[in-house]
């Protein structure tokens, strides 16, 4: 099926959103793991800050995709760091990417149901409704630890819709990264469009899979 981002609302009966990177700028997270956590790590181990990078690196992209990427409770309990109090510490960090408030708003005074589908841990979405509001503009949160499953497994989606419903070819889903979209794209979900530019601090990347915006705003 052929959609432009700019129409697809038109048809659309719920439309799920990511939270990190489609609403709420990444640069946010980007800087906690990439930069944050590792200096954190190398003063708690007292080793050169480059080494723990490349170390804490190594154990992310080993599992990178699976839900323990996204828990907060393993990584406290595997760095032996308070992840979670880290995060706490630059909240003031944390905002909406250009523009998605906006978006937001005008969904709100639409007939469409609209859901937040997040991989952060319910936690991590607390701290962030609590410093955006995000919570006033949707329907439903849900957070894939709820289901035991990444978005980027097929037993996410399933028990999603067992959950909520939603029909796959009345739904618009946003998100950044592809291979959620493309798990998506597998259970059968037509209508998908990917945010280029998940971190306001670096340029817009290609894409060529999906439909792709630079941010939510653009498809209004």
């Amino acid at each position: 099926m052929k959609f432009e981002p700019q129409t697809a609302l038109q048809r659309t009966k719920t439309l799920m959103l990511d939270m990190d990177g489609t609403l709420l700028d990444l640069a946010f997270d980007n800087y906690v793991w990439k930069e944050l956590m590792p200096r954190r790590f190398a003063a708690a181990n007292d080793m050169p800050f480059e080494e723990a990078r490349d170390l804490l690196f190594g154990k992310f992209s080993e599992m990178q995709g699976k839900l323990e990427w996204y828990s907060l409770q393993h990584w406290a309990e595997h760095l032996q760091l308070d992840v979670l109090q880290l995060h706490h510490d630059v909240s003031h960090r944390i905002g909406y990417l250009p523009g998605a408030l906006q978006f937001l708003r005008q969904m709100r005074d639409k007939d469409i149901q609209v859901l937040l589908v997040t991989n952060a841990h319910p936690d991590m979405v607390a701290i962030k409704d609590a410093k955006t509001g995000l919570g006033d503009y949707l329907d439903e949160i849900h957070s894939s630890h709820d289901y035991g499953h990444a978005k980027e497994s097929q037993d996410f989606w399933s028990a999603l819709q067992r959950r909520t419903g939603f029909d796959p070819a009345t739904t618009l889903f946003v998100d950044d990264s592809v291979p959620v979209l493309t798990s998506a794209r597998t259970y059968g979900m037509e209508m998908l469009v990917r945010v280029t530019q998940p971190d306001s601090r670096s340029p817009a990347t290609p894409c060529n899979e999906f439909r792709g915006v630079e941010r939510v705003a653009d498809m209004l």
